[in-house]
């Protein structure tokens, strides 16, 4: 499976909600250049095309993560029973964290986008409401794609356990969001068994 190594370097998060930012230090690791596809999820879990994989809760990532691990022969990265555990010294296939999404999403840019939003993006504004096949859209510097627009992107974290328990954090907007949801910063929260047609995820592994 073709994976980018992301080099080492640091993010500061912000959440718009509390007015809160932090910088987290993001170690070298290895990140798809696109979404999971229909294709390959159809191939681990029964569905096809290169559409996003889409209607796929934290939970269904996760076990996806895990099955597609075994089936390369490589070691899970989580356990699952009443919590997920991950455990980071594991090679198989995980969710990236947010911080590891947001460093390689912005590729080493510091603005809001990597690129003009109608070259780099599917959102509402140029979608016709609805998802597309992954890899139409121009690269980042580091050569992922559809990191914003056509589907939001779930992270490993919690988004805030305080106020909304076990919530995990979604990255990158979709393809019925506005403009002001597709920039590199804006996080977004879900239940980890919410399923919906834009959402998706990406896959990552350590080095």
């Amino acid at each position: 499976m073709e994976m980018i190594t992301v080099p080492a370097g640091e993010v500061t998060v912000s959440d718009r909600r509390t007015q809160r930012s932090w910088t987290v230090d993001v170690a070298s690791f290895r990140l798809a250049p696109i979404p999971v596809t229909r294709e390959l999820y159809a191939s681990v879990s029964g569905e096809t095309a290169r559409h996003p994989a889409v209607d796929v809760s934290w939970l269904d990532a996760v076990r996806f993560c895990n099955t597609l691990s075994e089936r390369e022969g490589l070691t899970p990265a989580y356990e699952v029973r009443d919590e997920v555990v991950w455990d980071p010294s594991a090679n198989g296939f995980r969710l990236p964290s947010e911080a590891e999404w947001e460093h390689a999403c912005r590729a080493g840019t510091t603005g809001p986008r990597y690129g003009p939003l109608d070259e780099i993006a599917w959102y509402r504004e140029n979608s016709a409401e609805s998802a597309h096949d992954v890899g139409e859209k121009t690269a980042n510097g580091w050569g992922f794609q559809d990191m914003l627009g056509n589907v939001w992107e779930w992270c490993w974290d919690v988004y805030d356990a305080e106020v909304y328990g076990e919530y995990r954090v979604l990255r990158g907007g979709g393809w019925f969001d506005e403009h002001w949801s597709c920039r590199a910063s804006v996080r977004r929260r879900s239940h980890p068994t919410f399923r919906v047609d834009d959402v998706g995820f990406r896959l990552a592994r350590a080095l």
